[in-house]
């Protein structure tokens, strides 16, 4: 009996205990910081008309009646039909009468209406977008507005406690809590994942959260939510933040310039995998490794190469592609910035100075031609200059066949031109079918070997292990 009793005495205990290291691991100050900062945060309503067209015939009478009739199609179809469409968001006072908000919130809007938590309400303008990082700066004309607390998104560990505050459905001012799940995410959504190095939270967010600010513990803005991964339209766990660092930069930017500069260093790249590690003569997979480069550009004026792999730039760690244009979009163009590069298995440095990002660039010149296999499961082939399709392509040779479950099939499509190959930091240039067999004799079963080839005008790097 004694022993049943201290038994269950002794789970009790352990109840209280972890109950109580819970409760002491909760935030304690969430209703301070809310009667604090709500004041500065904002609802946003945006109107805008739209156009739509009638799928249901002309005067509602079905399309499939109207053609029986012989009625032609330029009848049938009603014209196009304007209406307003309303998006509701959420945005907060930076500073003055500068408002930010998601640039998705206040889309080819015809009207903004910003609301505060004491009913206030003003007519607010759109004074500048950035669509790359998804941000819009509102102004409004008001007098005495309260303002956020500006804090530093760098300084933010994952773990660290989050507070959201928003208008989820247009439930206005609703507060949410959670935690920093990761930093320096790269998520691609309407092509602002290059750009921002998006901060990944478990706080509830929902339509109508975007653009509402992400708080620390101390009161201070740290993030814009913005978007959230889900299959339903609702919040299933995960939610992204611009990190405010960014967000200010381009706030800046829009109310001083009007628009945003972005460095720019012109290449193509992609992740370093174990095998390309291996035959690259690096230690451990990480870095940005390029594959192409363009001409006169940032990159080729410094002397950037394909098959270079960038591990750091600008004092900043580069471990993975992505975390390349993160760092390199938020230095200003013509600044200069150094950069650790891994050539031929050794680590240099190279000096930089930053090209400027273009708007809606459609296209991308090659640098001059660089170059790299068989017992690998190809056919390959000469190229024939007298072919007007190939006339103007690099020295190298052309793949005719891959072999199915070879090991170049899945890395390697027929088609693609082989300019070089690579192992261990040495690079062996191919420039037809003989120089490809004697490149290849080279190399044992077992090597890890790099290849570089152009597919559709696009360099890329291949890791293949020899069979």
């Amino acid at each position: 009996m004694n022993k049943i009793f201290f038994k269950n005495y002794f789970l009790l205990f352990l109840l209280i205990l972890s109950s109580n290291f819970l409760l002491s691991a909760l935030p304690d100050n969430i209703s301070e910081l809310v009667d604090e900062s709500a004041p500065a945060v904002v609802n946003i309503t945006a109107k805008k008309e739209v156009s739509q067209r009638s799928s249901y015939g002309y005067g509602g009478i079905p399309d499939e009646m109207l053609e029986r009739f012989g009625i032609p199609r330029e009848f049938r179809e009603m014209p196009q039909q304007k209406r307003e469409a309303i998006s509701y968001g959420s945005g907060f006072i930076l500073k003055d009468n500068y408002i930010m908000t998601n640039f998705h919130v206040v889309e080819d809007s015809t009207d903004v209406t910003v609301s505060l938590s004491d009913r206030r309400e003003f007519s607010a303008e759109v004074i500048g977008v950035d669509p790359l990082s998804d941000l819009a700066v509102l102004e409004v004309k008001g007098r005495n507005l309260p303002t956020v607390d500006v804090g530093n998104s760098d300084d933010l560990k994952v773990g660290d406690w989050v507070i959201a505050i928003g208008s989820p459905f247009s439930f206005d001012f609703s507060v949410t809590a959670g935690i920093v799940s990761a930093k320096g995410r790269s998520i691609q959504n309407n092509n602002i994942g290059n750009y921002v190095p998006f901060l990944q939270t478990d706080v509830a967010i929902n339509p109508g959260n975007s653009g509402g600010p992400l708080f620390n513990l101390d009161g201070e803005v740290v993030g814009i939510n913005s978007q959230i991964y889900s299959r339903s339209g609702g919040y299933q766990g995960l939610a992204f933040a611009i990190p405010i660092n960014v967000a200010v930069d381009v706030a800046e930017q829009i109310i001083t310039n009007g628009e945003v500069a972005r460095g720019y260093l012109g290449v193509r790249m992609s992740e370093v995998d174990s095998d390309l590690a291996d035959a690259l003569g690096m230690k451990k997979p990480y870095g940005a490794l390029i594959n192409d480069v363009e001409e006169g550009e940032s990159a080729d004026e410094a002397g950037l190469i394909p098959g270079d792999v960038i591990i750091e730039f600008d004092k900043k760690e580069i471990k993975f592609s992505s975390d390349l244009p993160h760092v390199v979009g938020q230095i200003k163009p013509d600044t200069k910035a150094f950069a650790k590069i891994i050539r031929d298995g050794e680590e240099i440095t190279l000096e930089f100075t930053l090209g400027e990002l273009p708007v809606n660039k459609e296209s991308f010149v090659p640098a001059k031609t660089q170059s790299s296999l068989d017992p690998i499961g190809l056919k390959v082939a000469d190229i024939d200059r007298d072919n007007p399709s190939m006339a103007n392509m690099p020295d190298g040779v052309i793949v005719s066949r891959v072999n199915p479950n070879s090991p170049a099939s899945g890395k390697v499509n027929r088609g693609d031109v082989i300019t070089m190959i690579q192992y261990k930091g040495k690079k062996y240039e191919v420039i037809d079918v003989n120089s490809f067999n004697e490149v290849l004799d080279n190399f044992s079963s077992g090597n890890k070997i790099a290849i570089h080839l152009i597919r559709s005008g696009n360099r890329l790097i291949r890791s293949i292990t020899l069979n």
